[in-house]
């Protein structure tokens, strides 16, 4: 189900010019190339024909939050050589519907969801499904996630899933409100992917870390991560 947005096809336009623009001065500030952060349009409750005009103004990366709203919105999206990713919660009684149907699962928080991807994938396409590992970087009762200390030995568990294949780590950090207070945040979710990265792990690559949103995707991108999801800031403030 969508809804309603306040923003016109040629507003979207411009807000992803504008914020290819910062992305682009966050990269240079940093010493990075543009090519290392992938901007991905997050649709939550978007219609389908808004995403159409990011689509095709160039976006490359989708991530929906929900299994049953990206199902039903997939065949009128123009979706071709587009990554597509879905990074709300998942259920595990959910897992059987969305395996097969995304390149890439951002949300995973335990070991009983990693084993039924997993287990899915090798039946459903034969494949392994690439995923994310969910960082609680707050360690906030009211996110999904698992704590960052105990990331190590999360991994260790879910990399025998041969239906698997971690790519990285995302996280939702807490609403902070200055600019230093996000970058140090960040800052630590980059340590935490560096130092699991220098580690030998079969079925463990790290090339990705997700993190950063609307209101906070300049100071992810200088503080190193490599996709940065953006809603709100692309196609306006939700109308519940």
């Amino acid at each position: 189900m969508t809804e309603n947005w306040s923003v016109d096809e040629q507003r979207v336009r411009d807000n992803l010019l504008r914020i290819e623009e910062e992305i682009q001065n966050a990269c240079a500030a940093a010493g990075r190339r543009r090519e290392e952060v992938t901007l991905m349009a997050v649709t939550k409750t978007v219609a389908p024909e808004l995403i159409n005009v990011a689509l095709d103004s160039g976006i490359r990366c989708i991530g929906e939050n929900r299994v049953q709203e990206y199902l039903g919105k997939r065949d009128a999206l123009h979706l071709d050589g587009v990554t597509r990713c879905l990074i709300g919660h998942l259920q595990t009684n959910k897992v059987r519907q969305i395996v097969g149907e995304v390149d890439r699962i951002e949300s995973v928080d335990s070991v009983k969801l990693a084993k039924a991807i997993s287990e899915m994938s090798l039946k459903r396409t034969g494949e392994r499904t690439d995923v994310l590992v969910e960082i609680n970087i707050g360690n906030e009762e009211s996110k999904s996630g698992i704590a960052a200390e105990t990331l190590e030995d999360f991994l260790g568990e879910i990399a025998a899933f041969e239906g698997i294949r971690v790519r990285g780590l995302m996280a939702i950090p807490p609403i902070l409100t200055e600019d230093h207070e996000k970058r140090a945040i960040f800052s630590q979710m980059r340590k935490l992917f560096i130092d699991i990265r220098g580690k030998i792990v079969d079925n463990v690559s790290m090339d990705i870390l997700s993190m950063g949103m609307s209101s906070d995707y300049v100071q992810a991108v200088l503080e190193g991560s490599t996709q940065v999801r953006v809603g709100s800031a692309i196609f306006g403030a939700r109308h519940y």
